[in-house]
């Protein structure tokens, strides 16, 4: 899936295949929160029902994405495999925490990886990355160091807002806040590592 060669794709109709989904959980979920649904003799809150429509939502978004472009990438087949594991678990337990969790584990693990990586003193950011975003290898350390510290700095944040905050409050960080974080993160590095971006026609007369 990620070794094919990937196909041109609107911009527009990329960010909302990958936009839409979490939006359509977050509309799904005002409007069922206060509802009680009954399947199989068993009751279910209006947050598990949502999660449940957000899985296969997400799925047919990333069969369109795949479809269009010919390639995933290794954090797009990650995420689908985490939602429908921690999805799964949230109906077959009736346990909205399995939900929530999900997020705590996705970022928990993301920042291992990349601690992982630079213990070695490698930079698998880098590797998923440095065809779309040409940078030194100094550049990507400090890249990939700065977002392991925020990766587990969500999976913390993440914790706290779920076991001390509502649902409410929850769903609408979950789709807006940690998202909003992510973006201004990652744009604010862009602009710091400046310096350590390689021109393409430099990349091309070193190689």
């Amino acid at each position: 899936m990620t070794g094919m060669e990937e196909k041109p794709l609107n911009p527009i109709v990329k960010q909302v295949l990958e936009l839409g989904p979490p939006l359509l959980f977050f509309v799904a979920y005002l409007r069922m929160r206060d509802e009680t649904y009954t399947f199989g003799g068993t009751q279910y809150d209006g947050f598990i029902v949502a999660a449940a429509v957000f899985v296969p939502i997400l799925l047919v978004s990333i069969a369109v994405l795949w479809k269009l472009t010919g390639k995933l990438s290794r954090m797009q087949v990650f995420t689908a495999v985490m939602v429908v594991l921690f999805g799964g678990l949230t109906v077959w337990f009736n346990d909205e925490r399995f939900f929530k969790l999900k997020t705590t584990l996705v970022y928990g693990l993301f920042a291992v990886i990349l601690a992982i990586g630079l213990l070695q003193g490698r930079s698998y950011l880098a590797w998923v990355m440095s065809e779309f975003l040409p940078m030194t290898h100094e550049g990507w350390m400090k890249l990939t160091t700065r977002l392991a510290w925020f990766f587990a700095g969500m999976a913390a944040a993440n914790e706290l807002v779920w076991r001390t905050m509502s649902t409410d409050a929850w769903v609408k960080i979950e789709t807006f806040g940690f998202p909003i974080l992510m973006f201004v993160f990652l744009w604010s590095q862009i602009m710091m590592l400046q310096p350590y971006f390689i021109e393409e026609d430099e990349g091309e007369g070193e190689a």
